[in-house]
């Protein structure tokens, strides 16, 4: 076995191959933590930030270990750049927290507002003057997951609509009740929204 770890082969191939698979897997975990922490996940964060560092000092072990071997310094920046990758990826998969949706039309939207609201989502509508006339400005706070149905479906009630999408930190009241804002339950509908009484 001591043979193995200490020939050349193991060297300039394996450990720069486990210190790419290290950073790969630090690096995600630091880029969901750091998305995580700025949602205001507390408990998740910290745990996410124990296990990044302690691939990344495994993985810088190996580079001072090996300081000739340039192979493990090209392993090294791989590792990063296509952890952030990864790690953006798996962030936009899990899809967690939740969105403001904001729409602005100056076509009547009645259509669009009848769909969301039988769907059980919360929308806000306000009559609006903009640089062409009166608008309506529709707002909604959807689960991320929901975010490709919901805007599927203001392209399709009206193609021109302008839309902004931006993260929310904290929900209170509305449709969302507190054990949905925690693990999303209690849901039905299309959209995967809790259907209001």
């Amino acid at each position: 076995m001591q043979e193995i770890l200490n020939s050349d082969i193991f060297a300039s191939a394996v450990v720069p191959l486990l210190i790419c698979i290290a950073r790969i897997i630090d690096v995600s975990l630091g880029t969901l933590r750091i998305i995580y922490v700025s949602r205001g996940m507390k408990f998740l964060a910290p745990v996410l930030g124990f296990f990044e560092i302690l691939i990344w000092l495994i993985a810088f072990g190996q580079i001072l270990q090996n300081l000739s071997n340039v192979t493990n310094y090209i392993a090294f920046a791989l590792g990063f750049a296509v952890g952030n990758y990864l790690g953006i990826l798996i962030e936009h998969r899990l899809a967690m927290g939740k969105v403001v949706v904001r729409v602005i039309t100056g076509r009547n939207a009645a259509d669009l507002i009848t769909f969301l609201r039988s769907e059980g989502l919360s929308v806000t509508v306000v009559d609006a003057e903009g640089t062409n006339g009166p608008v309506n400005l529709l707002f909604t706070v959807i689960n991320r997951s929901q975010l490709p149905v919901v805007t599927d479906h203001i392209k399709r009630f009206n193609p021109r609509a302008f839309y902004t999408v931006e993260d929310v930190r904290f929900v209170s009241g509305g449709i969302f009740s507190p054990a949905e804002q925690l693990c999303g339950s209690g849901r039905s509908g299309l959209l995967g929204a809790k259907k209001v009484k």
